[in-house]
């Protein structure tokens, strides 16, 4: 197949548009925390809506809807979904197997959120009803997780960028006479590291502004600013990722699915796998939980508020039974207490069987 000028053209405004995307949010997370920080906002609280709401692919998904194309957001909702269960749970079980013991309640949580846009999709379509009721399903969801952590003296749904700024006391605790963190250290114990001698920063805090010694009033309108640069970002992205998948002749339920979902979700891999390599498993547990509950709910309800989706071919197929693949071999893992190399492997081989799937069928 030859490519055309145009559809390269459009593939770097693909990129450059979720790139924007992701930067805006790193911006808007940093800006709110700190304006929590100085507002006097419950920083916990905030950390939990933070951890759940995956704020790029959920307005990657929204505006795909409002421009009328609902497969293509559908698409990023089941990607992003199984990026976070096959690859970013795959990746940490390869290069860093972890013990740990999750709550049941959670584990609960993570097999049974998906049941209720499963019975909505049956009938065909996800329409206004069926996206309203899925929507709203999310804030009881958060409401159960926040009053279940202030009965607990473990909290899960702790985003690792949002910790760092909102419990400053827990940073300074855990640093040694040596300067720094024992799971940061050389002679860190084992499973706190890679063991491959393998360095995964995918947060880009680097190019984040520093906003720390910032008034409440300025993080907050940095915030607004950075939510204009989401818009115009994912506009730039939706826009280009249809010129792309119309000159290719790819589905646009397929390329959400696939390349968008995979583009926009890398930086799911530094939640989950950064978290087991400083020894804080929790972190990436609560990020997995959290994100998993808020994409099959308030993702795919509002999707469907904004324009109802079809669930027929290649959603009953495909997408719903390796995501139920995915969401076992993930469950059964934490049940057991143990995230094993064996277990990565499965669900990095499902995940490249669902691109597979999604270009065979």
């Amino acid at each position: 197949m030859v490519v055309s000028g145009s559809v390269v053209a459009m593939a770097a405004l693909f990129l450059l548009g979720v790139a924007l995307v992701i930067w805006c949010v790193e911006v808007f997370i940093e800006a709110v925390a700190q304006s929590a920080v100085s507002l006097g906002i419950s920083g916990f609280f905030l950390a939990v809506v933070l951890a759940g709401v995956d704020l790029e692919n959920g307005v990657l998904g929204v505006t795909a809807a409002v421009v009328e194309l609902p497969e293509l957001a559908l698409g990023t909702v089941f990607g992003e979904a199984l990026f976070v269960l096959a690859v970013a749970v795959g990746v940490a079980g390869v290069l860093v197997p972890f013990q740990m013991d999750v709550p049941r309640a959670y584990l609960l949580v993570l097999v049974f959120v998906p049941l209720p846009a499963f019975a909505a999709s049956i009938g065909g379509t996800i329409g206004l009803v069926e996206g309203v009721v899925l929507g709203g399903l999310f804030v009881p969801l958060l409401a159960y997780v926040y009053w279940h952590e202030r009965r607990s003296e473990t909290t899960y749904l702790l985003a690792e960028e949002v910790e760092e700024v909102v419990d400053l006391e827990e940073a300074a605790a855990e640093r040694t006479t040596n300067g720094g963190p024992i799971a940061d250290r050389d002679d860190a114990p084992e499973g706190n590291g890679w063991g491959w001698g393998v360095d995964l920063d995918l947060d880009g805090d680097e190019f984040v502004p520093e906003l720390a010694h910032r008034s409440g009033p300025f993080t907050l309108g940095v915030a607004v600013l950075a939510t204009v640069g989401l818009t115009v970002g994912s506009l730039l992205t939706v826009l280009s990722a249809e010129g792309i998948f119309v000159a290719l002749g790819i589905s646009e339920l397929a390329f959400g699915a696939t390349v968008l979902s995979f583009v926009a979700s890398i930086e799911e891999l530094a939640l989950t796998v950064e978290p087991v390599r400083k020894g804080r498993p929790h972190l990436a547990v609560g990020n997995v939980v959290g994100s998993t509950a808020f994409y099959v709910t308030a993702n795919v309800g509002i999707v469907a508020v904004l324009h109802p989706v079809s669930t027929d071919g290649a959603v009953m197929a495909v997408h719903w039974p390796i995501f139920a693949a995915c969401l076992l071999v993930v469950a059964v893992m934490l049940a057991r207490g143990r995230v094993t190399r064996l277990g990565g492997v499965a669900l990095l081989g499902l995940y490249a069987a669902y691109w597979i799937a999604n270009y065979a069928l």
